[in-house]
């Protein structure tokens, strides 16, 4: 397979796609070779020869250490091979989570929210934003004021967000404090880059209000399960992500169970008293 060319995004910051294309994935997870020297790798993706080897090559210095946003497979999936390859720490947050998608993966070097990382030309801030999933963490390239995003922010389509790990009340507030720093661009784990940031986090704001409202609309006509709403809400879905897609509006569900609008009983919901 051809390794993807490497393109600059952002001074110091450079993005290759992994060959993983799918239904979750887009066109395929983005990995980052960051800073002039020393460098990173944010997100290797998957465990591809081809890909990796062409991550190390785009590297303009030495490599210190391979940063992953979080641990879902498409993501870490070559981290601990490429690490091993170079002699360097996966760095990340070291959070156990309650339902792994990657029992392999395991962090050498904990990276919490706050920490920075020097890399020549290019200052990385680590920034914990849970949501998608517990340990999720972006990193802010302060002077090209750049976020890698990873799965907070996702290009074109809507991040999911899957219980028990993932939280949609989490997800707003990680949100609503991207909205705070003084971003001028959105790199995303997954598709292009976004140049339009404040645009971008304010429509995601609006369609996650957008969905709780349908969310408590259907409550209000009675008992009724994630699935069921799911299958109102998303007519047309591809049959593969029903499940997914009912599991989405349970992370809804919670969330309103968390305001006290919401109350579980069993598999079915009502509206809270």
């Amino acid at each position: 397979m051809t390794p993807a060319a490497p393109e600059t995004i952002a001074p110091g910051v450079l993005r290759l796609t992994a060959p993983n294309p799918g239904p979750m994935t887009g066109p395929g997870t983005n990995s980052y070779v960051v800073g002039t020297g020393p460098c990173v790798i944010v997100d290797p993706g998957v465990d591809d020869d081809t890909h990796l080897e062409a991550l190390v090559a785009a590297a303009p210095g030495a490599i210190e250490a391979v940063l992953v946003t979080h641990a879902h497979p498409d993501h870490t999936g070559g981290a601990r091979r490429l690490a091993a390859r170079l002699g360097v720490p996966v760095r990340g947050c070291d959070l156990a989570l309650a339902q792994p998608y990657d029992p392999d993966h395991r962090v050498d070097a904990p990276l919490a929210d706050g920490d920075v990382l020097d890399l020549g030309a290019v200052t990385l801030e680590t920034v914990h934003t849970p949501g998608h999933a517990a340990d999720h963490l972006c990193f802010f390239a302060r002077e090209a004021r750049l976020l890698l995003a990873g799965d907070t922010v996702m290009a074109d389509v809507t991040v999911v967000i899957l219980p028990p790990d993932g939280s949609m009340s989490d997800y707003l507030a990680s949100i609503a404090r991207l909205q705070a720093m003084p971003i001028d661009a959105i790199a995303p784990g997954h598709g292009r880059r976004l140049d339009e940031p404040a645009a971008t986090l304010a429509h995601i704001v609006a369609h996650r209000e957008q969905r709780e409202a349908q969310v408590r609309d259907a409550l209000a006509a009675g008992p009724t399960t994630a699935r069921a709403i799911a299958a109102r809400l998303y007519p047309d879905l591809d049959p593969r992500l029903t499940g997914m897609a009912a599991t989405q509006v349970e992370a809804h569900l919670i969330r309103l169970a968390e305001n006290g609008e919401a109350a579980r009983d069993g598999e079915s919901w009502r509206a809270g008293n």
